[in-house]
């Protein structure tokens, strides 16, 4: 279990601090952006979502948010990629962006292991409406438990 926090949290903050990084503003980034065909109202709106979505990438909580939050970074640096390659054509030196998809990658994979890794040894009691059995005792109403497990 500590190799598996040690790697999640290592990739974790190396994918983050890169989307952090590249949403920061400059004018040289914008106008790499801006040649690429996006409007320059696009450079906020994005900057913003990759801040917020790796402040959500390194909160241990909130499990729904984290999984939007990897699918818009990940859908963020699949864009970037093919709008690369779709104005400069294909350059050696865009294999940094598979570098950060497959830090990204391992990042949410560790998340899932360290996350998820407690609810396999957990027996949930769940009774469904549908099976719901009423036994009149006494004045009382019990109801027969289905023990499940994950």
């Amino acid at each position: 279990m500590k190799s598996t926090k040690i790697i999640y949290w290592i990739t974790t903050i190396l994918f983050a601090g890169f989307m952090i990084f590249t949403a920061i503003p400059n004018p040289q980034g914008d106008a790499f952006i801006i040649s690429l065909g996006y409007p320059k109202y696009f450079i906020p709106f994005i900057s913003v979502a990759k801040i917020l979505g790796s402040i959500a990438i390194l909160i241990p909580a909130f499990k729904k948010i984290k999984e939007w939050a990897y699918a818009g970074l990940f859908f963020d640096l699949v864009a970037a990629s093919y709008s690369l390659i779709q104005v400069n054509g294909f350059d050696p030196s865009m294999s940094i962006i598979g570098i950060v998809i497959a830090i990204g990658i391992t990042s949410y994979i560790y998340n899932g292991k360290m996350y998820t890794k407690n609810a396999k040894d957990e027996v949930v009691e769940f009774v469904p409406p549908s099976e719901k059995v009423k036994k009149s005792v006494q004045g009382t109403t019990k109801y027969k438990k289905l023990k499940l497990t994950t």
